[in-house]
């Protein structure tokens, strides 16, 4: 117990220097943790994907549409247990900054393949039976203030006009992975304008999604669907959901691997920062060390002396950085355009990494200075004059 009242009288003895040394660890851990964030924010549509969903998207590129007649040949693949398509719809709701995917889809299916999409059952029925009602997810509600009957207005881009669509159901995402921030309407509402205005989108949908019988099936199963369309004027490119994302993401994927990379950098920032106080401290103490082992304190003791006075510090400016970090993610979140990051939140994993780094980083910067500690002779260590 004495040992450790000395660990912590050590560590506060120069205030000034302790608590600048805290701050820097702090706003290292702060950095760190948001970067990580950031990245995992990210990749998290890759991390959500289902192990037993295939995207079947135009060979050429995904922005060019796929037949609707491909779906019952899709559904006659085996191994495939169900089949729903989408469209993304784009579109304008109060002006350009307000940006959240709105998708048309299949109103009988789509929630089938999307299990994760939590849409009480009077309120998906509802949704069925009115050819313009959507369902949002919950945190578009909330941010829009909307309730079931209430009226949303779009602009069409991709889809000329003025739409309205009205509120049938606000779902609840499964878990913190699934985005909360998705608009989804009716195909077939989409399918009877295009229709009317006998546009060439007629017959149209933008990708299929399949679910499967086992995720081990999946490569079979892609090359089968499609070989059913090769040599076609709209050839397919089937692959499994994380592989679809991780396409989607790959423009990016330097940036990212970058931002990566420097939340690695940052931990070595905080071994400097924090090694190069305990090595003041340590030679600060030389005559003290000497003294003490005069009285009969072992190396172990001057070990442990040492090595607690760095965790303490480490500790404490690792605990202060991630308190600071709460506040710090919400605020970058409400910072950033609405619907960057549609998941947005500090995985455990995060967690675990700092507290981890803070711990390993108390120890590492205490190698140095507690091996020249326990070393040293008492007869030089007395004659130390700092």
């Amino acid at each position: 117990m004495e040992l450790l009242k000395l660990m912590a009288r050590n560590a506060l003895r120069h205030k000034l220097r302790s608590l600048l040394t805290a701050v820097g660890i702090a706003v290292a851990v702060l950095a760190f943790m948001l970067l990580r964030t950031v990245v995992t924010a990210w990749h998290a549509g890759v991390e959500r994907s289902a192990a037993n969903r295939l995207i079947t998207r135009h060979a050429v590129s995904f922005v060019f549409p796929l037949p609707y007649a491909y779906r019952d040949r899709i559904a006659r693949v085996p191994g495939v247990e169900k089949v729903t398509y989408s469209v993304w719809f784009s579109g304008v709701y109060i002006d350009k900054n307000q940006f959240f995917a709105r998708m048309a889809v299949d109103a009988d299916t789509f929630f089938d393949v999307y299990p994760e999409f939590l849409v009480p059952a009077d309120q998906l029925a509802a949704f069925k039976r009115e050819r313009n009602a959507c369902i949002i997810g919950a945190e578009i509600a909330e941010r829009y203030h909307l309730k079931i009957g209430d009226v949303m207005p779009l602009e069409g881009d991709i889809f000329p006009g003025r739409w309205e669509f009205v509120v049938r159901g606000i779902y609840e995402p499964r878990d913190k992975a699934t985005d909360p921030t998705s608009m989804l309407f009716q195909w077939q509402y989409l399918e009877q304008q295009a229709r009317k205005e006998k546009s060439d989108r007629e017959g149209q949908v933008g990708w299929y999604v399949t679910r499967i019988d086992s995720p081990d099936n999946a490569a079979p199963i892609s090359e089968a669907i499609d070989a059913l369309f090769a040599n076609s004027r709209a050839e397919t490119k089937t692959e499994t959901e994380r592989a679809f994302h991780q396409n989607f993401l790959s423009s990016m994927g330097s940036v990212m691997t970058a931002m990566d990379v420097m939340s690695f950098v940052i931990i070595g920032i905080i071994l400097l920062v924090l090694a190069n106080t305990m090595i003041m401290s340590a030679r600060e103490r030389t005559h003290e060390y000497a003294v003490l082992k005069t009285l009969g304190f072992t190396g172990g003791h001057i070990l442990a002396l040492v090595a607690g006075e760095s965790l303490c510090l480490s500790i404490l400016g690792t605990a202060a950085g991630m308190a600071a970090t709460v506040p710090a993610v919400a605020g970058f979140k409400n910072a950033l355009p609405k619907g960057w990051f549609p998941v947005f939140y500090i995985e455990p994993k995060t967690v675990f990494f700092a507290v981890l780094a803070g711990v390993a980083i108390g120890l590492v910067a205490a190698l140095i200075p507690a091996r020249r500690a326990t070393s040293q002779k008492i007869v030089e260590g007395l004659r130390y004059i700092g």
